[in-house]
């Protein structure tokens, strides 16, 4: 990333402070005490959007299930993004179907977790971090403020409770590997898991809960692409409520 050499000569690391919490409850107490935000969910918000803006789309995070998605599209003059996974050659949460997004598509993306963590950041600014993009996010972050939160989105059981996922406790680690300063417990433990699964990443995350969920949905390309490992120096910044590259200029 560009902006890697260049930090790395004037952070000073005793200045900053990494937190990192799960989840809406996560995000809810972190967004009043941090300057920056970043929300990681792997399987599939964050590596959709990442592959998105990489491309010079627009993503437009909204709600999930209010039934008000197609109306809220046409205001904003964006495509909404189809529900289901398998319509062949139209735009969805699949990153797959995203690949050869063109740019400057306006998407509107609503998912059940990653969306609704970046529509309650408040006025914090708010980054979409995954393994893809986890270096450039996290030196970027670096650039904008000196307490860092990152928020692992997790997934949901059946009665709408928070289910840890190993890829998003991965993909938080990845990024705070990245981060320089003083770690907080949580922090600590998401980078010692990325570094003990790193090299064995795509395994072990086609191995987990969620990676076995989508495989057998026939997805396995999805969790392909959501594995590979800083192949993208983008970095997807919420900028009033659309995700777009803050990278450019840099």
């Amino acid at each position: 990333p560009r902006l890697t050499k260049k930090l790395n000569m004037i952070f000073d690391q005793s200045e900053y402070d990494i937190k990192c919490e799960w989840g809406i409850n996560g995000i809810e107490i972190l967004s009043p005490v941090s300057d920056v935000i970043i929300i990681v969910d792997v399987l599939s918000f964050s590596t959709s959007v990442d592959i998105a803006v990489n491309n010079g789309a627009t993503v437009i995070p909204y709600l999930y299930d209010n039934g008000k998605a197609f109306d809220f599209s046409l205001s904003v003059n964006a495509v909404l993004a189809e529900r289901d996974r398998n319509v062949p050659g139209k735009f969805s949460l699949s990153p797959s179907s995203l690949i050869n997004i063109p740019r400057h598509t306006r998407l509107v993306l609503p998912s059940p977790n990653g969306s609704s963590l970046s529509l309650s950041a408040g006025n914090t600014l708010t980054l979409c971090g995954c393994i893809r993009n986890a270096e450039a996010v996290a030196y970027f972050a670096m650039s904008k403020g000196k307490r860092i939160s990152v928020i692992p989105a997790g997934e949901k059981w059946p009665d709408g409770s928070l289910r840890p996922a190993l890829e998003d406790i991965a993909g938080s680690g990845a990024v705070i590997s990245y981060l320089k300063g003083k770690l907080s417990p949580e922090s600590n433990a998401s980078v010692a898991v990325y570094r003990e699964i790193k090299n064995e990443l795509l395994v072990q995350i086609n191995n987990s809960s969620s990676g076995k969920e989508l495989i057998e949905r026939g997805f396995e390309t999805d969790v392909d692409l959501a594995c590979e490992q800083n192949v993208c120096s983008s970095v997807p910044g919420l900028v009033n409520g659309e995700y777009i590259d803050l990278s450019v200029g840099i």
